[in-house]
């Protein structure tokens, strides 16, 4: 399971980093295309409501003020904690947080590991 995952961060950070070039699709798997469009599918579909679950948790910072990959980053992890009952929570926030890592300023690892330790205490209750 680990490695599904790895290749599923490898898989986002691609996206991420290349904004959905329409040539990328081609290279990917028909299954892979699947999960890509499932998650695209469901944060889309549920954008209102895991943003105001971001929202919720700022403190002292408005959502306005987010950097794209930051909030790319925390959509995705509170999509796969709220409807993703096969990627344990903290699965996704170990992945968010390397996400950041690599695709975010200095200050992103620490800022999404914070906001999604509120969100499983929210969950979790």
């Amino acid at each position: 399971q680990n490695s599904i995952k790895i290749n599923n961060i490898y898989r986002f950070q691609i996206i991420v980093k290349y904004k959905f070039d329409n040539k990328l699709f081609d290279c990917i798997k028909t299954i892979d295309n699947l999960y890509i469009n499932e998650i695209i599918d469901g944060i889309k579909n549920n954008e209102s409501s895991i943003d105001e679950q971001i929202k919720s948790h700022l403190k002292d910072w408005s959502f306005d003020r987010l950097s794209k990959i930051d909030l790319a980053i925390l959509r995705l992890a509170i999509y796969e904690i709220n409807y993703r009952e096969d990627i344990p929570c903290k699965v996704s926030v170990n992945e968010a947080v390397e996400l950041a890592k690599i695709f975010g300023e200095d200050s992103s690892p620490a800022f999404i590991n914070g906001i999604l330790a509120e969100v499983l205490k929210e969950v979790e209750e």
